[in-house]
Order: C-alpha cells, then structure tokens, then sequence
C-alpha cells in the first residue's frame, strides 16, 4: 500500500520554495538577535571579502535564502509566487527548481565579479531576487508576448527612499522608512481589490513578459550610477541571463511546443 504523501510535497515547488525562504528568513532574524549583525554577514550573507579569502563558500547557497527585512522579502516572494507559479506549470517541478537554483547561484558569482570591478567588497548580499530573474528570463523567452504588470508604485518609492535618506536627519528616517514599506505594501494589497480605482494607487503597467526584465533592471542601472541603490543589478543580470540561456536552450529542442506555447500566450 502507498504510503500518503504530505502536505508539503502536494504543494507547488513554488509555494514548497516561498515556505523555505520565509523560514530562513526567521532562522535570519534569530541569529542576529543571538549572535549579531558579524555572524549573520560573515556566515549567512554573500560577502565577498570572505569569498574572496576562501572562507565561508557556502554562502552563495545561503544568501539565496536570506533576506535583510520585511518589505525585501515580502517583494520577493510575491514576485516568486505569480512568475514562479506560471513557469512551473509550462516547465515542470524538476527544471523549475534547477533553473531556479543555477540563476540564483549565478547571480552571486555575478555580485562578487561585480564587486572586484567595482571595488565594493565590503557590500553583502542577501535574497532570492538573482534566482527569480531567471525564472523571469525564460518566462520572456517563452511566452514574450504574455501580458504582465508592472507595479512602478514600489519601485518609484524606494527610489524616493534612497533619495531622502540622503537629505533628512537620521532621526527622522525611521519613521520615513515605515511609511514608505507601509505604502508599498498597500499598493500590493491593493492589486488584489476588486475596486479598479483601488488598483491604480499601485500604478500598475500593462507589458509584454520580453519588456518586463528591461524596464526592472534599466532604469535601476541608471540611477544607481547617481543615487547608490540597496538593489544588486549585478544579481539580477546574472539570474537574467541564466534564464534566457535556458529558455533559448527549450526554444530550440521543442520548436513545435515552444511556438504553441507563445502563440497561446499572445
């Protein structure tokens, strides 16, 4: 007689992953409280002075799990829950995941590459966004013309973010900063109303998928070059192009199956 599965394992890989993140997330916040800010940089997060010194090298894996505050993965596992859940129903649980993890992963190696050139050893990294920009670059590969939103409210507020912290006095930042993740968050509720009005305070805009990872790395590009951003574009590209190298690898091993799958998308 086969034994059950769990819950768990009925779950989606997608949700399986959101789970993990979030629980890593916890395990984060617990080691800080215990041993501090040093032990979670030097044992947790991509630092790439370390890397660079040969130590801690399983951090390319953990960073991908680790995540510096609420908002950063909140915004990451929404983004992981609807392009995660899309591409894993045209793709599979088993090239999902290896997609998932080889982005993230290359992701890193991109940051601390970036790092050397840059001369900003001293800057770690956390998070899934690496990872996810490679599911996104072969969701863009697949199904290019797929309608998407961009939700710009977010991301016009964190720039505004940067921006004013460098203007305020410190005392007046924490307060700032919990009014801005308040709006985002609100803008993100908001996209799940049924008031069309509603929606808009989140100024969502309509795309095809091949436009979505230009307009979420470009213009970051470009401001960062002016205003230093707490955002690893470095990560995001590496993701991007492990996605896209692979969706190009499925476009030309099933040419019938892809070109259905994009027209069915359009």
């Amino acid at each position: 007689m086969e034994k059950p599965k769990s819950f768990l394992f009925n779950l989606s890989l997608t949700t399986q992953l959101i789970i993990l993140n979030v629980f890593f997330y916890f395990i984060g916040m617990l080691f800080f409280s215990l041993y501090g800010e040093d032990f979670v940089l030097k044992n947790i997060a991509l630092n790439p002075n370390m890397i660079f010194s040969g130590k801690a090298l399983w951090t390319i894996i953990t960073s991908m799990f680790m995540h510096g505050s609420f908002f950063h993965i909140f915004a990451n596992m929404f983004s992981l829950f609807f392009i995660g859940n899309f591409l894993e129903k045209l793709i599979g649980r088993k090239r999902f995941f290896w997609v998932y993890i080889i982005s993230g992963i290359t992701g890193g190696i991109f940051f601390l590459i970036a790092s050397l050139i840059f001369k900003t050893l001293e800057t770690p990294a956390v998070g899934a966004s690496g990872a996810i920009f490679g599911l996104l670059g072969v969701l863009a590969v697949l199904v290019p013309y797929s309608k998407v939103y961009l939700i710009a409210g977010p991301l016009i507020l964190i720039v505004l973010d940067v921006i004013i912290s460098k203007i305020l006095p410190l005392k007046l930042l924490a307060t700032v900063d919990l009014i801005i993740n308040f709006l985002i968050i609100l803008m993100i509720i908001s996209l799940f109303t049924f008031n069309s009005k509603l929606r808009k305070i989140a100024i969502p805009v309509e795309l095809p998928m091949w436009v979505l990872p230009i307009i979420a790395i470009v213009p970051l590009l470009i401001i960062s070059q002016f205003v230093p951003l707490p955002i690893g574009n470095s990560a995001h590209i590496g993701g991007l192009v492990i996605g896209l190298i692979y969706g190009f690898y499925l476009k030309r091993k099933f040419p019938r199956k892809t070109k259905n799958l994009s027209n069915n998308f359009r």
